[in-house]
C-alpha cells in the first residue's frame, strides 16, 4: 500500500496557510510591476501584423511568472504534501479546488456561442507545453475552453525529464507556456500572444473574454496558492518512460474535479489530449455517447484501453499505472 509521507502538514494548517498566501498574493504580484498594475490595456498588432492583440499589462508575463513563482515556491513547499499518492482529505481537496474555480469565474467554463455554432474540428491538435500551477498557462487553458479546442498538453513540471528539454530544443528557451500549431505552422511563447493568436485564428468572430488577461495578475494566482503548489513539480515516483500515445481527457478548465486530474497528470509528466467539453460544447454529445453522461472529467487511455469517469478513480488509476513506490 501507499503510506503517508513524513512531515505532512495537518489539513487545517495547510488550508489556513494557503488562504493567507492567496490573500497576500495580489500585493506580491503588483510589487513586481513598474508603476503598479494598469488595467484596460490597448490592442496592438504583432510584429508580422497578422492579428490584433489585446496586450497583457506589465513586462513579459514569463519573466513575471518566473519572478513571482521563485518567491512563492518556498511557501508552497511548506504547505504542500510532497507525496501526491498519500491519503488525502477529500472534502478539503474538493473545497480548495472549488474555491479555486470560484476565484476564476466566469472564465474557463463556457464555450463562445460563435464557436459552439460553428463546431469546427482541427486536422491536428495544437500542442501546448505548460504546467498546471502556472497562472499564465492557466489563462491559455481558459481560452482553450472558450474556443472549444482540442489541444495536446505536454506537461512541463519542475524537475521535468522530457518536455522542458523539448521546449528548449524547439524554441531556444525554457519558458512557459509554449505553443505549436502545425495547422498553420505557428509557434509562440508568451501567454497573451498565444491567447490572441488562438482567438484570431479559431474564434469564429467571437470577442475576447473581458479582462481575462488583466485578471491573471490578481486572481490567476489564487488557484496556485489554494492548491498549495499542486501541479508544479514532477513527482519522483513517476515512471521515466513516456506512454506510447497521449492519454485523452474530456475536460474544461474551471471544473474543480478536472483540476485535480490535471494536477496529477502534470506531476506524472503524462502527455494528454484535451477534449474540451465546456458548457455549450458539441463534445458533450460525444461524451454522452461514450460515457453515458456529460460529466467531466472523463479519461480514456489508448495505451491500456481503460476508460474512467470519476476524478478520484482517474487519479487512482493514473498513479497505479504510471508511478512506482518511492523508497523511504
Amino acid at each position: 500500500g501507499i503510506g503517508r509521507s513524513a512531515g505532512i502538514m495537518a489539513p487545517k494548517s495547510r488550508f489556513m496557510l494557503a488562504l493567507l498566501a492567496s490573500a497576500l498574493v495580489p500585493s506580491v504580484v503588483v510589487a513586481f510591476l513598474p508603476g503598479g498594475l494598469v488595467l484596460g490595456a490597448r490592442p496592438r498588432a504583432d510584429h508580422r501584423g497578422r492579428w490584433a492583440m489585446q496586450q497583457s499589462p506589465s513586462p513579459g508575463d514569463n519573466d513575471l511568472a518566473n519572478s513571482v513563482l521563485s518567491k512563492l515556491c518556498p511557501l508552497l513547499k511548506v504547505v504542500a504534501n510532497s507525496d501526491p499518492t498519500a491519503p488525502r482529505n477529500q472534502q478539503l481537496e474538493t473545497a480548495l479546488s472549488g474555491f479555486s474555480s470560484i476565484s476564476r469565474l466566469p472564465w474557463g467554463a463556457e464555450v463562445a456561442p460563435e464557436v459552439a455554432a460553428a463546431a469546427v474540428r482541427l486536422e491536428k491538435p495544437i500542442v501546448i507545453y505548460e504546467f498546471e500551477a502556472c497562472p499564465f498557462c492557466r489563462r491559455v487553458r481558459e481560452l482553450v475552453t472558450y474556443l472549444d479546442l482540442e489541444v495536446e498538453v505536454r506537461p512541463c513540471p519542475k524537475g521535468s525529464i522530457r518536455h522542458r528539454n523539448e521546449v528548449a530544443s524547439l524554441g531556444g528557451k525554457q519558458l512557459f507556456p509554449y505553443m505549436i500549431d502545425e495547422n498553420t505552422g505557428t509557434s509562440l511563447y508568451e501567454s497573451a500572444d498565444i491567447a490572441n493568436y488562438l482567438l484570431a485564428t479559431y474564434g469564429q468572430g467571437a470577442s475576447f473574454p473581458p479582462l481575462l488577461l488583466e485578471s491573471t495578475l490578481l486572481t490567476g494566482w489564487v488557484p496556485t496558492l489554494l492548491r498549495a503548489g499542486r501541479g508544479m513539480s514532477r513527482w519522483e515516483g513517476a515512471v521515466k518512460e513516456a506512454p506510447a500515445a497521449p492519454l485523452q481527457l474530456w475536460n474544461y478548465e474551471n471544473n474543480q474535479f478536472c483540476r485535480l486530474v490535471r494536477e496529477a497528470m502534470c506531476e506524472l509528466e503524462l502527455p494528454f489530449v484535451v477534449k474540451s467539453a465546456g458548457k455549450g460544447s458539441s463534445r458533450r454529445a460525444e461524451l454522452l455517447e461514450l460515457a453515458g453522461a456529460t460529466k467531466c472529467p472523463f479519461l480514456f487511455d489508448p495505451n491500456t484501453g481503460e476508460k474512467v469517469g470519476d476524478s478520484g478513480a482517474i487519479m487512482e488509476y493514473l498513479f497505479k499505472t504510471y508511478s512506482s513506490p518511492v523508497a523511504v
